[in-house]
């Protein structure tokens, strides 16, 4: 099965120039979305993780039906302000500025093995900034994996763990 035949591209979202690539019609074709976590569950099987982290907020979807099937914990990273409860943060920085991502400071133990899960990776600032946080905490950060990669945006540079992604664009 193409998974890419079940990615919408929308031009010009959230801002004019922006092609955004919307995961909406995977999830509503329930055979692709299947196809598609198996493809991610069977490379993510093979870091043994003990926990996922999703990233805000698709990576939700991703990471937490994932867990499920793998028989692992799950976690969520968000941005600043979401997350009850004493929380560890790092600020990252960005094209123009800089942003914060959070995780309650109890979500993961040290020597955990953790994977990192977006839908999608496109310059890897924020994938990166999540895999500093989780070993500032301790984890060990066995990999990350997404449904989509921008491969020409080259954010998998930015990463030093396996990367896995299900589709590819390389324009």
């Amino acid at each position: 099965m193409n998974i890419k035949d079940h990615i919408r591209q929308i031009p010009d979202f959230p801002k004019p120039g922006i092609l955004f690539y919307d995961i909406s019609t995977l999830l509503a074709h329930a055979d692709a979305w299947q196809v598609t976590m198996g493809r991610v569950a069977n490379a993510v099987r093979a870091q043994h993780p003990d926990v996922l982290v999703g990233i805000e907020s698709r990576g939700f979807l991703v990471a937490a039906p994932l867990a499920l099937k793998l028989g692992c914990g799950f976690v969520m990273a968000r941005k600043r302000g979401k997350l009850p409860g004493k929380t560890v943060r790092h600020e990252y920085a960005l094209e123009y500025g800089t942003d914060i991502i959070e995780m309650q400071e109890d979500a993961v133990c040290p020597g955990q093995r953790v994977v990192v899960l977006d839908d999608l990776l496109a310059t890897g600032g924020t994938m990166s900034a999540t895999i500093s946080l989780l070993r500032r905490m301790g984890a060990e950060v066995t990999g990350a994996a997404c449904i989509i990669e921008l491969a020409f945006l080259e954010g998998r540079k930015r990463l030093d763990v396996p990367v896995t992604s299900v589709v590819s664009y390389d324009e």
